[in-house]
């Protein structure tokens, strides 16, 4: 009698139901703590994450699962992410966070932003041709728009069974975005046109920063309709911000509620990481395709501004339409530090400033189009 307790016990123990494709989930999530701790690689994620991961994988534990009491995290993912409830709430925090003086100042780099949504359809029809269904397909592509939240959400929406790969992807690449486009930047640019200084910028309005958001919900809205729950939330926030009467909404947007839903975010799309699901060639495609996806909307964002340079009565660096990738302001502080490289004297970032922010509604508007079409 003793023996065949002792047997039940050790068969429903984690020990007794571990498989290698758990201890490698565990190394997974370890890598991912590490490199957010280490190397500070978009710490407030990766290690959350990467904990979810290592929760996920305990054998029997139903913390993933939604229908199992206990499964906590499976609860944040079936009616807090795959609901759309966690990425919206990031973008108004976001939005609360976000000055887009430097975007109204120099309107025309809101072209910038959108040429470096190029690498989300260039990955999107990549993923078609190695043979991903066009839903798998734009869940990938969309993260050449080098956003996080909105790379989940749209993958929440098309393709839910993919999203610990394309939000790992997303992630990783955005904290590399230092080490992944230089590179591309010099390769396509020469060492005068980096060290082309631009005109100052203008200083704009309280009105205008106030009237903006409001106009590009409406515009937004009636464009693309499914854009607005990430471009609403967005300017939402930024209204918060800049109305000067809504101090403490803005404030618990940026602060309280954003780092509340982060962690939700976090530990819920490392919960999908199950090595059944994760574990499978379709991941290495999906890390490949995402590193091209970053590399070709880099490029997309160059190759515009070199044009804009030649055609423009005001020199134009091309180096600031890299910072169309969005990754705020990653991508900017990229360009101010090459810049710095080739001219000591040379000051780009609040240019650079302009198409990230662009960047960042340009992949929102890309994800409406994308749920509009496959939704």
């Amino acid at each position: 009698m003793i023996l065949e307790s002792l047997s039940e016990v050790w068969e429903s123990s984690g020990i007794f139901n571990l498989n290698l494709g758990n201890v490698l989930m565990f190394g997974i999530g370890m890598v991912l703590i590490y490199l957010g701790i280490r190397y500070k690689m978009e710490p407030l994620l990766l290690i959350p994450i990467g904990l979810g991961a290592i929760l996920a994988n305990i054998p029997l534990a139903g913390i993933a699962d939604p229908e199992e009491i206990g499964g906590v995290l499976g609860i944040f993912v079936k009616y807090l992410i795959r609901l759309e409830i966690v990425p919206t709430l990031i973008f108004m925090g976001i939005g609360a966070m976000t000055d887009f003086g430097p975007l109204l100042a120099d309107p025309k780099t809101f072209l910038l932003g959108a040429a470096a949504q190029i690498g989300i359809f260039l990955a999107l029809l990549g993923a078609i041709f190695l043979g991903f269904i066009p839903t798998e397909a734009a869940s990938i592509g969309i993260i050449g728009g080098a956003d996080g939240p909105t790379t989940i959400y749209v993958t929440s929406i098309l393709a839910p069974h993919m999203l610990g790969a394309t939000a790992v992807a997303a992630y990783a690449y955005m904290a590399l975005v230092p080490i992944i486009q230089p590179p591309i930047i010099k390769a396509l640019t020469t060492k005068k046109e980096r060290m082309i200084r631009m005109k100052q910028l203008r200083n704009v309005s309280k009105k205008e920063k106030i009237i903006f958001p409001i106009i590009v919900i409406i515009v937004a809205g009636m464009l693309v309709p499914k854009s607005i729950p990430l471009i609403g939330m967005l300017m939402v926030g930024n209204l918060f911000k800049e109305s000067g009467v809504t101090d403490r909404l803005a404030k618990g947007s940026r602060e309280e509620l954003m780092n509340i839903v982060t962690i939700i975010l976090g530990l819920g799309v490392g919960s999908t990481m199950a090595a059944d699901k994760f574990l499978r060639t379709e991941t290495i495609l999906v890390m490949l395709l995402g590193i091209f996806a970053f590399a070709t909307a880099t490029a997309g964002g160059v190759l515009l501004g070199k044009l804009m340079n030649k055609i423009s009565k005001e020199k134009i660096n091309p180096m600031i339409g890299a910072a169309g990738v969005s990754a705020v302001p990653m991508a900017a502080r990229v360009v101010q530090r090459l810049g710095k490289e080739a001219d000591p004297q040379n000051n780009l970032l609040m240019h650079a400033m302009g198409p990230n922010i662009a960047g960042v509604l340009g992949s929102a508007t890309a994800a409406g189009v994308l749920i509009a079409l496959l939704g």
